[in-house]
């Protein structure tokens, strides 16, 4: 396998601030839940600080069976960006239309997207997942300035 084949779900797509409030937030979650112990832990700071303890704990919970489901069932190994970096990959592209075809309800999209992450038997749990994070996301996104959400894309890798 060819070094382009192999990252080809890394390559730039394009820039989070190109997404909604969802989807970049499903973005910079996955990155940081996947980026150890001491960013996972403000990952709950994030969701009990904006959702409270009980819907925190709920929020962190889908989006870590969400997490783990992909990691244990995925098509193959999901390509992510640094937590830092200001570009989208297009692995981590599909992963935020994933959540927000979910989140709005479009339960056939996101199904289909589903299965370009995890295996076909799988794919109905992550879209449940999928769904209450992003949710639990469009709450947060309420108490954010919008001047957060469209700042200058900058790369950094």
């Amino acid at each position: 396998m060819t070094q382009t084949a192999h990252n080809r779900g890394g390559a730039p797509v394009g820039y989070l601030t190109e997404l909604g409030p969802i989807e970049a937030g499903a973005v910079l979650y996955l990155r940081l839940w996947c980026d150890g112990a001491e960013a996972q832990q403000q990952v709950w700071n994030d969701f009990s600080a904006s959702l409270g303890a009980h819907h925190g704990r709920s929020a962190l919970r889908n989006l870590e069976e969400l997490c783990q489901l992909c990691a244990d069932h995925g098509r193959r190994p999901l390509m992510r960006h640094h937590v830092t970096c200001k570009c989208l990959g297009a692995d981590e592209a599909c992963f935020a239309n994933f959540v927000g075809a979910a989140t709005e309800g479009a339960r056939e999209d996101a199904m289909l997207m589903a299965t370009l992450l995890v295996r076909p038997d799988v794919a109905p749990s992550i879209v449940e997942l999928a769904q209450s994070l992003g949710l639990a996301l469009r709450r947060m996104a309420r108490h954010v300035p919008t001047s957060i959400h469209r700042q200058p894309a900058e790369t950094l890798h």
